[in-house]
């Protein structure tokens, strides 16, 4: 016989491999209870969006597929926390709570609620660093301070000792005789009744094992050319793996490991795993920021930004959201983002300048919709990648520099494959009118089958007198506040 039974409080930590709260409870000896409570209120502001409900309902139904495979199964409540806990500890006699950390601030604040009242009650309760290479509070500056600059907080995190090597898939999960009741899946009503969800379920394999087959992929095919191809949507140059990280069904250590592994076998890959770990850092750069600033999710980090002349323009974020901005590439990248739930990186960087920057409408307006949209929507990458955009966040691109769209199309679209995929009313044009249809001789446009403003909108902007504009606010903001247009130091 065992000790009590232990619960395994599951949040974004879908997975049962380096699964530090999981291997702890098994320890214990006794029987282990996977439990996964379903509380929008309890998520503030940022509760999960559309797209990301869609991915919870398969990871959660392919994580209790995994769970019985071992002899377990997940059990499934929706209510507060607190109370939730409290009644499964009450039917199965757990005497121990065991979960891995969320760094959000609504999170942060949520951990410590339920473990004083755990604590209170005598029911031991702890937490793990699971979704991070490095806890936010053990990377800092000399000086002791956060950073707030990329470039030494990347090579802080290359000078710290490896992150510990991943935990293994545990062989068999002891369980209760009789286990709790639970909720079923479709009992939490998570995906959303709306058109694009098919879309989502097509274009992805969710799941822990889907995210270690496409980590397999990337590694076999794609990491030797992503220096090369990353910034290119028009090929499969980046690792996609950004949803199985932000759901845990993939942990960071397990990818910091394995294309260290891939490095050291491939020694002319050096650049390329080189440049993918730093990606990673990004990410942890963007946990950093978040929990030293948690009030970034809202209000710019350069506090000058406040006071940024922003437009109101319903028009503008409408056309914008729909992919009918009459700029090609941020359409298709608009409209890949509602069909898939994902848009490719560069893509992102140049739809968040156009609406930032040519229609100068909040960052704020683009976060949210992005939040709704993505399938990997992460608060502390999505809060950090807009205000980069907008030009008023750590290390941040100076608002000064505007991305010209076709010009960014032509430089990495060139053969316009991507537009062609999602923007198929332009796919009859010849390369060098598919980012700047509006400049395409008449015969052109009619041999190509299109006319503008009626198969295709003229662009809803001019991009040069949106620079000018954009860049006159800019100078007006200098002009009340005395900053610097570079990046702030650490």
């Amino acid at each position: 016989m065992g000790g009590k039974p232990s619960i395994v409080w599951f949040h974004q930590d879908l997975r049962l491999k380096d699964n530090p709260a999981l291997v702890e409870a098994i320890k214990q000896g006794g029987a282990v209870i996977p439990l996964y409570i379903w509380e929008l209120s309890e998520e503030g502001e940022w509760g999960p969006g559309g797209a990301s409900r869609v991915w919870l309902h398969q990871s959660l139904k392919s994580l209790d597929m995994s769970l019985r495979a071992r002899g377990s199964a997940l059990v499934l409540r929706r209510g507060e926390s607190i109370p939730v806990l409290r009644s499964v500890i009450r039917e199965t006699g757990a005497d121990a709570v065991y979960w891995n950390r969320r760094y959000e601030p609504h999170a942060i604040g949520m951990d410590q609620q339920v473990k004083t009242e755990l604590r209170s009650n005598g029911i031991h309760a702890e937490s793990f660093c699971a979704s991070l290479l490095f806890e936010p509070w053990d990377v800092r500056t000399r000086q002791g301070t956060p950073f707030k600059v990329f470039t030494p907080f990347w090579k802080a995190c290359l000078a710290a000792p490896d992150p510990p090597f991943p935990l293994s898939v545990p062989s068999t999960i002891p369980s209760l005789k009789h286990r709790p009741q639970t909720l079923s899946l479709e009992d939490l009503r998570l995906k959303p009744q709306m058109e694009w969800v098919q879309g989502i379920l097509k274009a992805w394999d969710v799941g822990e094992e889907a995210a270690h087959n496409a980590l397999l992929r990337f590694l076999k095919r794609g990491i030797g050319v992503y220096s090369k191809d990353r910034e290119r949507p028009d090929r499969t140059g980046s690792s996609r793996l950004s949803p199985y990280l932000h759901h845990g069904e993939l942990s960071p250590r397990t990818v910091w490991h394995l294309v260290s592994k891939w490095r050291e076998m491939h020694k002319g890959g050096v650049e390329a795993a080189q440049d993918y770990l730093r990606e990673l850092i990004w990410r942890e750069f963007a946990y950093h920021l978040l929990f030293h600033f948690p009030e970034t999710v809202s209000a710019p980090l350069r506090a000058e930004f406040a006071a940024f002349p922003w437009k109101q323009d319903r028009f503008g974020l409408l056309a914008w959201q729909r992919g009918k901005t009459g700029y090609p590439l941020v359409d298709a990248g608009m409209r890949e983002l509602w069909a898939t739930g994902w848009m490719h990186n560069r893509v992102r960087m140049v739809a968040a300048s156009f609406l930032t920057k040519h229609l100068r409408i909040r960052w704020q307006e683009g976060a949210r919709w992005f939040w709704d949209t993505l399938v990997d929507a992460d608060l502390a990458n999505n809060t950090l990648g807009w205000q980069w955009t907008a030009g008023c966040g750590a290390d941040a691109a100076p608002f000064f520099r505007i991305f010209n769209p076709s010009s960014q199309g032509e430089r990495f679209d060139p053969e316009g494959r991507y537009v062609r995929r999602w923007v198929p009313e332009l796919g009859g044009l010849p390369d060098r009118w598919i980012h700047r249809p509006w400049e395409a001789p008449a015969s052109v446009l009619n041999e190509a089958g299109v006319t503008l403003g009626k198969d295709y909108p003229f662009p809803i902007v001019d991009h040069a007198m949106a620079r000018t504009e954009a860049l006159e606010a800019y100078r007006e903001l200098r002009a009340r506040n005395t900053f610097s247009t570079g990046t702030i130091q650490s």
